[in-house]
């Protein structure tokens, strides 16, 4: 399986402004090479190099490999535009939203992700120094610094391209690393069901809660600040705007993987599956009263299913989806359904039964039974590709291809973790 790993570079003032200049070229480079294949309606890669390439090396004064990957870039792009209407994630044909994404050229941003091969860019692990190629030549001995763990995959496991990509000022390269699966457990003896929540980010068939109280006023009290700043908007408003932005993400992401691994924990430990829901479309099933609809939209339940899809995929664990359609009315001991079981957030009563729980232990229950079942009738574990690495999509409402062109696709981040 394909993962991602991300190390961060150490260079020098002057080592840095090559990479700087580097991925400005590249990108600038991609940009023009989007308008041309927009213009032409030539948006395969072989057929655009044709248009594109002597142009890209003369102009932008890029080497063979980096004038490919740019044009490569450009046409991935498209790919994904045409993926994202397909799929409808960019509204109807017609709508306000879906004319902005088709009647203009895909643009990149100047500090876009660059890929680079193993001739553009060659690793020294041992010594924690890789070799870039620039503009200005080639780059010698830029460090690196990554985990005792990040290091030792990058030794064993790593193939195909790195991207390189600047956020904040620092600078980071994702390495494509191949990582053996453990070999999946054919005959689980049972499941861990999964209920994911906002008050609650999961909930196990186990009793287990992990709450998510402490992630939300801190949530809360970002947002809150946020908004202060942004109205002040004097210059120290906006440094501290600069320096606190995607803190909350990254917190929510630490958490996020954290869980994840303590629960493919558990069911390898136990030799169970995963039962999780298929929240696909919730948030646009769900209408919500105004207060509630930042807290429901910074739910990153996507992120949390994908970390733990790809951990339990990397440790043998099978995961299988069910609909979570009335798992939270249903008894898990008698099967009764009505909406006056779920007494309030947290507690569950049933009116045929009189079974009293946790609602939330209640439905992973549900979750569980319902994923057993469906293994007995012969279902396949449904544990999917990692998702795409740093550099390579965000949670953002415009989010951003690994080349760092704009798209409608909320892409997931992952490490080694």
């Amino acid at each position: 399986m394909k993962l991602v790993v991300q190390v961060r570079l150490l260079p020098t003032p002057v080592q840095a402004a090559a990479l700087e200049a580097t991925l400005r070229a590249c990108n600038e480079a991609a940009t023009w090479a989007s308008e041309v294949a927009f213009e032409k309606g030539v948006k395969r890669n072989f057929a655009l190099r044709e248009h594109t390439y002597t142009e890209i090396k003369a102009r932008w004064n890029l080497g063979a490999q980096a004038a490919q990957h740019t044009i490569k870039k450009a046409c991935d792009a498209y790919a994904t535009l045409r993926a994202n209407l397909a799929a409808g994630r960019l509204g109807r044909p017609g709508s306000a939203r879906h004319r902005r994404a088709t009647r203009k050229p895909v643009v990149f941003r100047p500090s876009g992700a660059q890929p680079f091969d193993d001739r553009m860019l060659s690793w020294q692990t041992d010594r924690r120094r890789v070799s870039i190629w620039t503009t200005s030549g080639r780059v010698k001995d830029v460090a690196f610094t990554a985990s005792p763990e990040q290091l030792a995959t990058l030794a064993l496991y790593r193939r195909g391209e790195s991207d390189l990509l600047c956020r904040d000022g620092r600078w980071f390269l994702n390495a494509t690393c191949e990582v053996p699966e453990a070999p999946l457990n054919p005959e689980p003896v049972d499941f861990l069901g999964i209920d994911l929540g906002i008050v609650n980010i999961a909930t196990t068939s186990d009793g287990e809660i992990m709450a998510g109280r402490e992630l939300n006023r801190i949530r809360t009290r970002e947002r809150t600040l946020r908004t202060k700043l942004q109205k002040k908007n004097t210059p120290s408003a906006r440094r501290r705007l600069k320096k606190r932005r995607r803190k909350e993400a990254r917190r929510a992401k630490d958490i996020n993987h954290k869980i994840a691994k303590h629960v493919v924990a558990e069911a390898e430990r136990t030799g169970r599956g995963i039962a999780l829901e298929d929240l696909t479309g919730i948030r646009g099933r769900v209408r919500l009263r105004k207060p509630q609809r930042a807290t429901h939209s910074s739910w990153a339940f996507a992120q949390l299913g994908a970390f733990i899809a790809y951990k339990a995929r990397r440790a043998g664990v099978p995961v299988v989806y069910v609909d979570p359609a009335y798992t939270s009315r249903t008894c898990a001991e008698c099967g009764h359904l009505d909406r006056a079981n779920r007494v309030s957030q947290a507690r569950f009563a049933c009116r045929s039964c009189g079974f009293v729980d946790h609602a939330d232990r209640n439905s992973s229950r549900n979750i569980r039974a319902r994923a057993w079942e469906s293994w007995r009738r012969g279902a396949q574990s449904t544990a999917p590709d990692p998702p795409a690495g740093p550099g390579r999509g965000t949670g953002r409402k415009r989010s951003t291809t690994a080349s760092g062109a704009r798209s409608a696709s909320p892409g997931l981040q992952s490490r080694v973790r």
